[in-house]
């Protein structure tokens, strides 16, 4: 199970603490140091809601996001925009 992390968000810092109470094993990704991985854009892009959409870099994109074709474009050149914290496991986000 992979986490994709930032430690400057208090939810996600939240995650890591629930995951590590319940004795859940986890691997930490820090989304922001090491981008997302390519295997689970097509899982994320998936979601709902997956995109901040209320940053800046967003309302400062060029093009409009209508597919998840679009989704991934934009999390491969702006992980930033990742809502986390979020959880992949075998071919599913949550």
């Amino acid at each position: 199970m992979r986490l994709y992390h930032n430690p400057r968000c208090s939810k996600s810092r939240q995650a890591v603490k629930l995951l590590t109470d319940k004795g859940v094993s986890f691997q930490e990704h820090r989304y922001l140091e090491k981008g997302i991985m390519e295997e689970d854009l097509p899982i994320l892009a998936s979601l709902v809601g997956i995109i901040r959409k209320q940053e800046k870099e967003f309302k400062e994109l060029d093009f409009a996001v209508n597919s998840i074709n679009d989704v991934i474009k934009v999390l491969r050149s702006k992980p930033k925009l990742l809502e986390r914290p979020v959880l992949v496991k075998d071919g599913k986000a949550i």
